[in-house]
C-alpha cells in the first residue's frame, strides 16, 4: 500500500494511495505532485484520488437559510426569525448572497456594512453578528477552512476596520409615559370596553411586557392566589414569572374569562391572542410618542420616585435578571413584597395617591 504524508499545522496526515503492485514509480509520483499541488492551493487532497466525492461548494445564502432553520427553535419568537431573514435579504444577499462562502473576505464583509454602519448602526452590529455566526457554522460544515480567521469577527479584526459602534450611537430607549399622566390614562381606558382596552389596563396594572399579557392564557391564571404565571416559553429570561393580581386586574381577567370562549384571555376575531400592532392603535388615542413598552418605564420611573420599595423588589416586579453577587444569592421571588408594591401602584393609578392629569383624548 503505497502512502503520502504531510503536515498541516504541525499534525501529520496521511493518505492512502492504493496497492503498489497496480500503480508504477512514476505513476505514484506524478501523484504525489498532483497532491502537492492540491494542498498548496488549499484543497482537499483527497479529492484528487476520488474527485467524483467533490461536491459543489455552497453559497452564502444557502448556508444562511440553512442556519436559520437550524437556529429557528431555540428563538422565543417569530419576529427574531424575520429580522434575520429580513436583515440578511436587504443587506447581505444582494452583496455576498452568491458567493461562496469559502471565497468570502473582509473586504466583502466591509461591502455589505460600511453603507449602514454609520446610518443604521444597531442594525449593522446585529447584521455583523449573524454574517459571523453564518461563516462559523460553514467551517464547522467543511465550507471553509477552520484555520481561516473568520472576516465578519470584530475582535482583532473589524474593530480595526469600522468605528466602534458603541461610541457612534446611543441605543435610543422605548418613549415613555411620563408617571404623572398615568392615571389619566387609566381613567380614560375605564371608559372604553373594548378587548385592547382592557388588555392595556393589564398591561399597566402589572407592568408585564405587552406579549406577555396578550399571549396570557387562562391556565395561566390562579385566581384562588389572586396571581398570574407566566411559563417560561413567553418570557424573556426564559424563567416562570408569578405576577401578584390586584382587585382591578382580577376584575379584568375575570370579565375576559367570561367573554372569551377561547383559552386566550385577549383574543382577536380569529380567537388568537391581539397584535402588538392592535394595543399601539389604543395607545395611539392616548399619546403619539409613549410606546407601550414604555410603560415598564412609567411603572419604574414612579416606584423609583414616589416609595420607599427596594431596588430589588422592583426589578422583580418588572421581572428583571439580577446581576453579581445580589442575583447569586437571591432564590425567592419576593411575591408578598411585589404584592405589596403592585397594590400601591394600582391604588396611585386610581388617583387615591396622587392627583389626575387630564389628558385630551387623540383622534383615531
Amino acid at each position: 500500500m503505497g502512502v503520502y504524508r504531510w503536515k498541516v499545522n504541525g499534525k501529520h496526515k496521511e493518505l492512502g494511495l492504493g496497492a503498489t503492485a497496480i500503480k508504477t514509480l512514476a505513476e505514484a509520483r506524478a501523484l504525489a505532485r498532483e497532491l502537492r499541488k492540491a494542498i498548496a492551493e488549499g484543497h482537499d487532497p483527497a479529492l484528487v484520488l476520488h474527485p467524483e466525492a467533490e461536491k459543489p461548494p455552497r453559497t452564502f445564502q444557502e448556508i444562511a437559510l440553512g442556519t436559520v432553520k437550524t437556529l429557528r427553535p431555540s428563538w422565543r419568537n417569530a419576529k427574531h426569525a424575520q429580522q434575520w431573514e429580513n436583515t440578511l435579504k436587504d443587506y447581505a444577499y444582494p452583496v455576498i448572497g452568491t458567493k461562496t462562502v469559502a471565497a468570502i473576505t473582509v473586504d466583502d464583509v466591509l461591502k455589505v456594512l460600511s453603507p449602514i454602519w454609520s446610518t443604521k448602526t444597531e442594525t449593522a452590529t446585529r447584521l455583523r453578528q449573524r454574517i459571523e455566526i453564518i461563516l462559523d457554522r460553514a467551517a464547522a460544515l467543511g465550507e471553509r477552512d477552520r484555520d481561516r480567521i473568520n472576516p465578519a469577527i470584530w475582535k482583532g479584526n473589524l474593530e480595526h476596520l469600522l468605528p466602534n459602534a458603541k461610541k457612534m450611537q446611543k441605543r435610543k430607549h422605548f418613549a415613555a409615559l411620563p408617571y404623572t399622566e398615568a392615571p389619566a390614562l387609566m381613567a380614560q381606558l375605564r371608559q372604553m370596553h373594548t378587548i385592547g382596552a382592557y388588555c392595556l389596563r393589564l398591561i399597566v396594572l402589572t407592568a408585564c411586557r405587552s406579549g406577555e399579557i396578550r399571549g396570557l392564557q387562562r391556565d395561566e391564571i390562579d385566581l384562588s392566589n389572586k396571581t398570574l404565571t407566566i411559563p417560561e416559553s413567553r418570557t424573556k429570561t426564559r424563567k416562570p414569572h408569578t405576577v401578584p393580581l390586584t382587585d382591578e386586574a382580577l376584575q379584568i381577567i375575570e370579565c375576559m374569562t367570561a367573554y372569551s370562549i377561547s383559552g386566550t384571555v385577549f383574543p382577536n376575531r380569529k380567537g388568537q391572542p391581539l397584535t402588538d400592532a392592535g394595543i399601539t392603535k389604543v395607545m395611539r388615542q392616548f399619546s403619539a410618542e409613549a410606546t407601550v413598552h414604555g410603560l415598564r418605564s412609567t411603572f419604574r420611573d414612579w416606584a423609583g420616585d414616589k416609595t420607599h420599595h427596594s431596588r430589588e423588589v422592583i426589578e422583580q416586579c418588572l421581572a428583571h435578571a439580577l446581576g453579581g453577587v445580589e442575583g447569586a444569592y437571591r432564590r425567592s421571588d419576593a411575591l408578598e413584597k411585589r404584592r405589596t408594591v403592585m397594590d400601591d401602584w394600582a391604588h396611585y393609578l386610581d388617583g387615591t395617591m396622587g392627583n389626575i392629569i387630564a389628558l385630551p383624548m387623540r383622534k383615531a
